[in-house]
């Protein structure tokens, strides 16, 4: 089996007129955590339940372990682990109690000691779901997916809304299921979590696939991998202006502030400061980074995640 998961030219029409995916070809290795990423009502959603097989599409084809949904439900059921981007569980059920309930609708579950150990829920075994926390609450979603003992793991947004230290925690238990050779196909739209987790990616926007390929290979194709954001106060200068220093690739204005894609920022920031004394301007915010995922969206589309 070359890939755990695979679709070619995948649609998804509502009332045959609105087009929520477009054409989508993907191939996720075994073991891979591949990632889904893009603003709200991109089609990440949508793409992800065709692929669980809890939607129809309107056309293409979808292939799971080297298996397709028409005819082998029961045992791509068994191989896979969901976590929706809302999971209702009973909250009045004990946490013990709930994934007690999950593991018995799998053949070989694994030991719901070791998920709740794993998950960092031993010392809430016994407590009401209903009390939990939203980060306890997140967790325990998806130790209610890993408790089949699954082959691959679905993630839809499994981080909205959650504290940064609950992130952190979700982000090490999905590194540890890879380890032990899990595929993993995850939906985010933030920039630090696809960066951070995953070893490929796709960036859909508008139904459809608009780049694809390592953090690393995505960030490399920009004109630049370095930002330097700047604000004059008042007004002064010009994007021409800013774009004739050393080392500019790229000059984009937001909300006051510019933002110049570089290569070598030990050259374009000594020159920038002086164009900005030599003209009388005064700085009023100067800030340098690594260019992102975020910057790599921004260039293809003309705005940012946050505006969707």
């Amino acid at each position: 089996m070359d890939a755990a998961i695979r679709c070619r030219n995948l649609k998804k029409t509502y009332d045959g007129k609105v087009e929520a995916v477009r054409g989508i070809d993907l191939a996720i290795a075994p073991g891979e955590c591949f990632g889904l990423l893009g603003p709200n009502g991109a089609g990440k959603t949508t793409t992800i339940e065709i692929l669980e097989g809890l939607l129809q599409p309107t056309s293409g084809e979808v292939e799971v372990l080297g298996m397709t949904w028409p005819g082998h439900e029961r045992e791509l059921r068994e191989w896979l682990g969901i976590s929706l981007q809302e999971t209702r569980l009973s909250e009045k059920l004990t946490v013990g109690e709930t994934l007690e309930l999950f593991a018995s609708f799998y053949r070989h579950p694994a030991s719901t000691t070791h998920v709740l150990e794993e998950m960092s829920l031993t010392e809430k075994a016994d407590a009401r779901v209903g009390t939990l926390s939203g980060g306890q609450k997140q967790r325990l979603a998806v130790a209610t997916a890993l408790v089949g003992n699954p082959k691959i793991l679905f993630l839809d947004e499994p981080t909205t809304g959650l504290d940064p230290q609950s992130r952190r925690q979700l982000w090490e238990i999905v590194r540890q299921f890879q380890q032990r050779r899990g595929t993993v196909l995850l939906t985010t739209h933030y920039m630090d979590e696809a960066e951070r987790l995953c070893d490929r990616l796709a960036i859909i926007d508008q139904g459809k696939i608009i780049a694809s390929g390592t953090p690393e290979e995505l960030i490399a194709g920009l004109r630049g991998h370095h930002v330097v954001e700047f604000a004059i106060r008042g007004n002064g200068g010009n994007q021409g202006l800013w774009a004739s220093l050393p080392g500019v690739q790229s000059v984009r204005n937001e909300d006051g502030y510019y933002c110049l894609q570089v290569d070598e920022p030990h050259l374009t920031i000594p020159a920038l400061i002086s164009l900005i004394d030599n003209e009388g301007w005064r700085l009023a915010h100067l800030n340098t980074r690594q260019a992102s995922l975020e910057d790599v969206f921004v260039h293809l589309t003309g705005r940012h995640l946050r505006e969707d």
